[in-house]
């Protein structure tokens, strides 16, 4: 995973901010990057699940495994679908000896939880990560991207500056190298005028062959958040 941690450049940063549209992967890749920090920094991390927006595939039902990588969690417990503010954000977002990282709600209904974070996460000690899956119905093209987009900063207030975009292409667990570098190419394709894509998730299991063919740095993933079921059928 040496790979990963160049990428995310975890010792020119303090706090790690994922967002994106919702079902864009953005969870995932906020467990493995606050895995491989716990594993290789000599800070302490601090794992915000800040998702408002759905009931399943989200970080904190990783909590028991978490903790035992030496994460600490947090998350507030909801009652069907009312919105909750999780405590301790601005505490840790200012604090330079932890690691934090944010995995925040899809789209703007999830964001709105961090605009009044907006002066700390648009400072240089923070990474904002845009996460996109063009696979997905609202990253489709490029206006459904913008629209998404403009909505998620609006109401966060994240400098448009700040994002650094990842490139997820999947169709569910047993995407293949074809759909990757097919999804990717069309992404790196939409947006070259206006933004380069900082690396390319893939399944872990993808990863050496994948590697030799994208012309992007590529980070492999383990998946934790999935159906059992998909996992054991493979």
């Amino acid at each position: 995973m040496e790979v990963l941690m160049e990428r995310i450049e975890y010792q020119k940063y303090n706090n790690f901010l994922f967002i994106g549209e919702a079902g864009c992967g953005k969870s995932e890749i906020a467990v493995n990057v606050a895995k491989q920090l716990a594993a290789a920094a000599d800070k302490k991390v601090h794992f915000f699940d800040l998702d408002m927006t759905k009931p399943l595939f989200r970080s904190r039902d990783l909590c028991e495994e978490m903790s035992g990588w030496g994460l600490e969690i947090h998350y507030e417990e909801q009652f069907m679908d009312a919105p909750t503010l999780t405590g301790g954000v601005r505490r840790f977002l200012n604090d330079k000896k932890a690691y934090t990282v944010l995995d925040v709600g899809g789209d703007y209904i999830g964001a709105r939880s961090i605009g009044g974070f907006a002066p700390m996460i648009n400072r240089e000690d923070t990474c904002v990560y845009y996460v996109i899956n063009p696979y997905r119905p609202w990253s489709f093209d490029l206006e459904h991207i913008d629209r998404v987009l403009s909505e998620i900063l609006g109401v966060s207030h994240i400098d448009i500056e700040k994002l650094h975009i990842i490139s997820n292409p999947n169709t569910g667990y047993h995407t293949g190298k074809r759909e990757v570098m097919e999804g990717n190419r069309k992404l790196e394709e939409m947006l070259a005028p206006y933004k380069e894509l900082d690396f390319l998730c893939v399944r872990e299991e993808l990863y050496e062959e994948v590697k030799r063919n994208s012309g992007i740095p590529v980070m492999p993933l383990h998946l934790y958040l999935t159906y059992p079921w998909a996992v054991e059928s493979v």
